[in-house]
This record gives C-alpha cells, sequence and structure tokens, in this order.
C-alpha cells in the first residue's frame, strides 16, 4: 500500500502513515512541516476538523503536536479504513472521531446530528482534490457564514488552513474568514484565513 509520508514532530513523530491509494494527494512532508511550524502555537488543547481527511495525516500531525481532539470527514469507505490504521499506529485513537459523510452534507447537518463531534472548531483543514474548486469555495463560504441562524463551526479568533492549486486560489475573504497569508510550495498553495469574529 502506498505511504502518507510521516508524522513530522510531537508524540507520534516518525510514524509512517498509509495512503488511501494512487488516486490520493497526501500533503508532502516538506509542506506539512511548514504549515505546521505556522500552526504549532495553536494546537496545545486545539479541537480540530479535518475536511476531505484522506489518509488523516492533518489531523494526526495536529493531535500529535497537542491538539485535545479532531474530528475527520471522509466520504470514501476506503479511505475511512486507511484513516482508522493509521490513527492507531499514531497511538491517537481515543482523541479522534471518524465520519464517514459527504462534507457538504456534514456541514449542513450540524452539531446536534453528529454524536461526538462537538462544535464549534479551533482549526479546520481543508485539503479537497484541486479540480474541486467550486466544492472548496462552498465550504470555505459555510465556515466564514455570518448567518446567526447558522451554528458556528469555526471558534471566533480560529484559524482555517485551505490547500489548492496555485493559479487557482480561493478568495481572500469568505463571510468572517480572512487571508493571513499564502504560501506557495511548487504546484500547491496553502491559504491561511483566521474567523474575525472575535
Amino acid at each position: 500500500m502506498a505511504e502518507a509520508g510521516r508524522v513530522i514532530a510531537g508524540s507520534a513523530g516518525g510514524i509512517r502513515l498509509l495512503a488511501p491509494g494512487a488516486g490520493t494527494r497526501p500533503l508532502a512532508d516538506r509542506v506539512k512541516q511548514a504549515v505546521f511550524a505556522t500552526l504549532e502555537p495553536d494546537l496545545p488543547g486545539a479541537a480540530v476538523l479535518d475536511l476531505f481527511a484522506g489518509s488523516g495525516a492533518a489531523a494526526i500531525e495536529s493531535l500529535s503536536r497537542g491538539a485535545a481532539r479532531a474530528v475527520l470527514v471522509e466520504h470514501d469507505a476506503g479511505a475511512v479504513r486507511v484513516i482508522r490504521e493509521n490513527l492507531r499506529r499514531a497511538s491517537v485513537v481515543d482523541r479522534a472521531v471518524v465520519v464517514r459523510r459527504d462534507v457538504l452534507r456534514y456541514l449542513a447537518m450540524g452539531p446536534d446530528e453528529t454524536p461526538g463531534a462537538e462544535w464549534p472548531f479551533d482549526l479546520v483543514i481543508v485539503d479537497p482534490p484541486y479540480a474541486e474548486r467550486a466544492i472548496r469555495e462552498a465550504v470555505l463560504a459555510r465556515l466564514g457564514s455570518p448567518d446567526p441562524g447558522l451554528p458556528a463551526i469555526v471558534r471566533p479568533g480560529g484559524r482555517v488552513v485551505a490547500t489548492c492549486f496555485w493559479k487557482e486560489p480561493p478568495p481572500v475573504e469568505a463571510g468572517l474568514l480572512a487571508s493571513e497569508r499564502t504560501r506557495r510550495f511548487g504546484e500547491t498553495a496553502v491559504v491561511f484565513y483566521r474567523h474575525g469574529d472575535s
């Protein structure tokens, strides 16, 4: 089975993770290292939501570096099996909830319909296939929605990290989300947002 790189640092540092298959696009170790160096001050005790979780590597890296809990949302059954194995390898099963569901459907449900997955979150990772630009932007719009009638997904002052093809960046603002910085790694761009309702 393919590998999704390794856990860079923390309690599970050095553990090799599995990838669901050839169709997945795990974040390269150098990208993970740079992203989590930026996020590290916010991770101790954080609640993390990993959307389009794939191998679960982003959530596992967060848990390894001190996040309190993580929810991993992935619709593919094979990927979900790999996520569960990777959580076991990294010894973080007890702090993770895996939800097999389409991401937009999950975000439309609300916290009362997702047992064990309490909202809101301190950090949300959005890593869909690069070709799914419209889906990524719909997810960001929901995460940043200012509608008081919708349950908050991101805690005020919380962060959202979105990946994309560098030539097709997501919007600078999405509701209450405002871009703080963008970093490019080859064809990948990583955009860091802050939830402005703080």
